[in-house]
């Protein structure tokens, strides 16, 4: 059995596995520009994040229909099960949808089918996170916004993801207040590719709650002893930052000095069908590249748990220390 976690760094259009792909461009009437899935797998060679985005918003054309995005999330879960997650707070992204004629009733509507029955199918507690494109405009985040109020229920948070650089966090001020006053809680995509004061940004002036990547903190000393004394967690994705070029090798991943720095680090897949494993496999991949022992292992996975958007009720609260409980007898082989 595997070790038990959370996932909170997931982009569900990011679980679009080649053969998933293909079959739902046949079930729609979709052509895509690949003989097959192993000639799409080869296009899963990123040179940094833009050369990833285009083939992934490129992809999403085969998602139309509820039905697509129910199965896009079931397959999901199975896989994520199977890895040892407990509770999943997964990302999408509207507009991406929207920019093509998919409203947001289809995609929200679709996904919650496959949640809804995911604690008694797959074992898996999940919560929703609608994410903001920033190399949109902060008119069109506002719009929505406002699309989703029907859908509040739900949707339990912001986040706000794509290309980084040029696009900072304070463009989203005012959506990200006016989500604040719907009740959403507020996550944002931070140092990355972009600076450490992207973080400082999201922080003072989004008002986040977690930060998504945080890779680059390590460059600011007082940013990092900001993020350990208010206990801001981080969604750290080590396979997607080798393979969008944040780090060159994984062996040179800062995720053991920023645990040895006492941040409260976790550890995601992001985008798993095209960064090469899902968050079981990301475990394992800095287990053996960065020599993170069992007890560090056992300290990502209760970390998953402690930063996870469970809502404070008596009976979350349990759910919480459920989870902890099973992390805590966890018996490595």
């Amino acid at each position: 059995m595997p070790l038990p976690k959370a996932e909170l760094h997931l982009h569900i259009e990011g679980t679009l596995e080649p053969e998933l792909a293909f079959a739902l461009a046949a079930r729609n009437g979709v052509q895509l520009p690949y003989a097959d899935t192993e000639e799409l797998r080869k296009a899963y060679l990123f040179e940094d994040l833009q050369s990833f985005l285009d083939l992934y918003y490129g992809l999403m054309a085969v998602l139309r229909t509820e039905a697509d995005f129910e199965e896009l999330a079931d397959a999901y879960l199975a896989r994520a099960a199977a890895q040892g997650v407990r509770h999943a707070e997964i990302f999408f992204d509207p507009q991406a949808h929207s920019a093509r004629g998919v409203g947001m009733g289809t995609v929200v509507e679709g996904l919650g089918r496959a949640l809804d029955r995911s604690e008694e199918r797959h074992g898996i507690s999940t919560r929703l996170i609608m994410c903001f494109l920033r190399d949109e405009s902060a008119e069109s985040a506002m719009a929505t916004l406002e699309a989703a109020k029907p859908y509040l229920h739900r949707i339990t948070g912001v986040g706000l993801d794509s290309a980084e650089v040029g696009h900072p966090p304070a463009k989203f001020a005012a959506v990200y207040e006016a989500a604040g006053a719907l009740g959403l809680r507020k996550v944002a995509h931070a140092g990355e590719e972009g600076p450490a004061a992207y973080v400082r940004e999201a922080l003072d002036v989004l008002g986040v709650e977690r930060i998504d990547h945080g890779l680059r903190c390590m460059e600011d000393p007082e940013l990092v002893e900001r993020l350990v004394r208010d206990r801001v967690p981080l969604t750290l994705c080590p396979l997607s930052n080798v393979r969008l070029r944040a780090v060159d090798i994984l062996e040179e991943h800062p995720l053991p000095r920023m645990m040895a720095a006492g941040l409260l680090c976790t550890v995601n897949s992001d985008d798993p069908a095209y960064f090469g494993g899902y968050v079981g496999d990301t475990f394992h991949a800095v287990h053996e590249a960065l020599g993170i022992d069992a007890e560090g292992l056992r300290e990502l996975a209760r970390n998953s748990f402690e930063a996870a958007f469970l809502d404070g009720s008596a009976d979350e609260e349990a759910l919480r220390e459920r989870y902890l409980a099973e992390v805590a007898a966890y018996e490595f082989e």
